[in-house]
């Protein structure tokens, strides 16, 4: 048997108890890691972590917002609770949204940056504080083709846009440690949070698609959840080992 890319690393996964999140999580549980899977809700996390449990992985469920430092410090500290280490960060939790600027009301523009760019900020910031002392670490950020491409809501392109150079900035921070930080930035990929936007049905309706849609292809050929996770398998095991601050686009051609 092929040895695992990922055996024996421990990997926390946010928003991970559906779509692409959950995939990674079982994609990289089928490569050897632990995993962390956060998400709000824990009856649904329950259910991912069941499945993953009956096929023999390594898996824990955590409840937690990642709106909030206070649960983002108890995710890491029921990490090393029940696995001893934290190797790999993904910060794939974040809300899509349609709405135009004019329509932006400032709580609304406050949520989405807390949890897109606020979200990842803080689940880094806690993580360095395990990845420095080993001088070891993988931290991978999802963005999206809206941090080049900004074709839906304002603020959730303002807070991809911002990932992005998070990224780079972070990736700045650790060149000279062993710890690298990317994202990936997926098209549209088929999930449900993608199928309520190319239905119209995210916060905002498609009135931004109606300004918008004259400059992209959208939507083009949409990608899998699998392919994304085939992405942050790429950065976070040793194929990805020299690559520091780059954003992985996987759009299957759409964005180009």
């Amino acid at each position: 048997m092929d040895q695992q890319m990922l055996q024996g690393k421990i990997a926390i996964i946010t928003g991970a108890s559906y779509g692409m999140g959950s995939t990674i999580a079982e994609v990289f549980a089928e490569e050897g890691a632990a995993v962390v899977l956060t998400a709000r809700h824990q009856e649904k996390l329950d259910a991912v972590v069941d499945d993953l449990k009956d096929k023999g992985y390594r898996a824990i469920g955590v409840a937690a917002d990642t709106g909030s430092t206070e649960d983002t410090v108890r995710v890491f500290k029921e990490t090393i609770k029940a696995f001893g280490d934290v190797d790999i960060l993904v910060n794939n939790a974040g809300i899509g949204e349609q709405t135009i600027i004019d329509e932006t009301t400032d709580e609304w523009m406050q949520h989405i940056m807390n949890v897109n760019l606020g979200g990842p900020m803080r689940y880094i910031r806690e993580g360095l504080k395990y990845f420095l002392p080993k001088n070891e670490g993988v931290i991978i950020n999802i963005s999206s083709v809206n941090g080049t491409r900004p074709f839906c809501g304002a603020s959730y392109t303002a807070t991809k846009g911002a990932l992005n150079t998070l990224t780079k900035n972070v990736a700045m921070r650790l060149i000279e440690t062993n710890i690298r930080c990317n994202a990936v930035a997926p098209g549209a990929t088929v999930t449900p949070a993608h199928l309520a936007n190319r239905a119209g049905e995210q916060p905002g309706g498609a009135k931004m698609l109606e300004h918008s849609g004259h400059f992209v292809y959208f939507p083009g050929p949409e990608c899998e959840p699998i392919d994304q996770a085939y992405a942050c398998l790429y950065l976070a095991s040793k194929m990805g080992r020299h690559v520091k601050g780059q954003v992985l686009q996987v759009c299957n051609g759409a964005f180009l």
